[in-house]
């Protein structure tokens, strides 16, 4: 039964009935579709509008079908969208009765109230995922405060930190998402349910009840605005991709760490695969498939900004492609998160390859400028001092700590024998003690504050 055959005198084409459907991807939102008609129903009877003998009726009728479909007792298929098969079955079980559900709203308002209500599930979802995997991180964190490793730029060793403080970095990076989502999710809690198609009802409807029983926030101010919304899906797959960027980031440094070339972990054989032509070979395929992923939800916000970018007021058809973007780059987030979470207790990290990693590229000169600064020098004289230093050792193949105090002298008569002291990789990390700096007491610190204002940023989920 087509909801709006009344106007048409001849069947809707084959193709264009498929072409039309909504159903094989919309059915998720059955749920909420139902639970957003039983408000619905329930405020028309206490507004009047319909008997309240017919708003129980059709409220308990919606609540069997709802335990109908989640039981396996009733299929979901044979209709143009979950509206229409949800009022369907309605008139199919009470007759008459169920055909005034429809009063007071349009499919318009219903399908924006419907996936409203579905992405602050997802929003909580996504979330406690995201809180999981933080909490592993740190957990690993607090492990390796001792772990030097070299922090990089351009990919080239830089400067000693510890696995500690690099791993700090990413709990910052997923605590920002989760920010993200928790902002978001104020603009997805807003309900249009009553703007109708596009310019409200002139029945008495109490939007603000409706709201209340939804658990909506707030309700839209304007009714044109809230049927052609789609801000709040955009700016929820924003956050999603930016999940997925951070999450490919990391991916792509274990990737790095697992190569031989590398060799700072290795991961379990569970999270792994082999090749099926070289017998040797280990690869890290689930960090790789996390990483090709960030493509695919990338295309899904691009995808819905395009299809919103010249629509004009007030709904249109091409809206109906939200739900796809939507619903993948929900799924993908949210198995990537799992995958990513289960895969990290199952790395070795190699400590000691990571220490000596730090050694090599002469990853303490900044220490030795600083040095010179300290006994008075300017810092660019002193930068420029140990370049030539650098470039010294470079050409006998040594490393700065094996330079005695004459050749260091030779250098500038500044430098005394406790140059040999600053520069140990212990001390180059101690010494960096500042706000945000990877010495093992403030990283403490960090992941202290990180772990407080998790907790902090949940409660607001929740």
């Amino acid at each position: 039964m087509k909801l709006w055959s009344g106007r048409f005198e001849r069947e809707t084409d084959e193709l264009a009935d498929e072409f039309n459907s909504s159903l094989p991807f919309d059915k998720k939102l059955y749920r909420q579709d139902i639970e957003g008609s039983i408000a619905h129903c329930k405020m028309l009877g206490a507004c009047g509008i319909i008997p309240d003998q017919d708003a129980d009726r059709i409220a308990g009728a919606l609540q069997g079908i709802l335990e109908d479909i989640e039981s396996g007792k009733l299929e979901i298929g044979g209709a143009e969208d979950i509206h229409t098969f949800v009022e369907t079955e309605l008139i199919k079980r009470i007759g008459d009765v169920g055909k005034k559900l429809h009063t007071a709203r349009s499919r318009n308002d219903q399908v924006a109230t419907d996936l409203r209500m579905y992405l602050k599930g997802s929003v909580s979802e996504i979330c406690s995922l995201l809180q999981g995997l933080i909490e592993r991180l740190l957990k690993i964190a607090r492990e390796n405060a001792d772990t030097i490793m070299p922090g990089f730029t351009h990919l080239q060793k830089a400067q000693p930190i510890t696995l500690a403080h690099h791993l700090a970095a990413y709990c910052e990076m997923f605590l920002r998402d989760i920010e993200r989502f928790t902002d978001c999710k104020k603009r997805i809690d807003v309900m249009p349910l009553g703007s109708c198609a596009l310019a409200a009802t002139t029945h008495p409807i109490d939007r603000k009840m409706t709201a209340a029983l939804l658990s909506f926030g707030q309700i839209s101010n304007n009714s044109l605005d809230a049927v052609s919304d789609r801000d709040f899906a955009i700016e929820f797959l924003f956050c999603c991709c930016m999940v997925s960027m951070h999450l490919s980031r990391l991916c792509e440094e274990f990737v790095l760490w697992s190569t031989e070339e590398f060799s700072f972990i290795n991961i379990d054989d569970a999270f792994a695969t082999g090749s099926s032509i070289m017998p040797q070979k280990k690869n890290p395929d689930m960090a790789e498939l996390i990483r090709g992923k960030t493509g695919r939800v990338y295309g899904n916000l691009l995808s819905l900004l395009t299809m919103m970018k010249a629509l004009p007021l007030a709904y249109n058809k091409d809206m109906q492609e939200d739900k796809n973007a939507v619903f993948d780059s929900e799924e993908t987030i949210k198995k990537c998160l799992k995958v990513m979470a289960a895969m990290l207790p199952a790395i070795t990290f190699n400590r000691r390859r990571m220490r000596a990693a730090a050694k090599e590229g002469y990853t303490v000169a900044t220490d030795v400028a600083d040095y010179l600064v300290k006994k008075g020098m300017p810092f660019r004289k002193a930068h420029e001092v140990t370049g030539t230093l650098v470039l010294y050792c470079s050409k006998k193949g040594i490393a700065l700590d094996k330079l005695t105090i004459d050749e260091f002298k030779s250098f500038s008569k500044l430098f005394e024998k406790d140059i040999l002291d600053t520069i140990k990789l212990e001390n180059a990390v101690k010494n960096r003690s500042v706000h945000g700096g990877p010495a093992k007491k403030e990283v403490k610190r960090q992941l202290s504050d990180i772990s407080k204002r998790l907790n902090q940023v949940m409660k607001k989920i929740f």
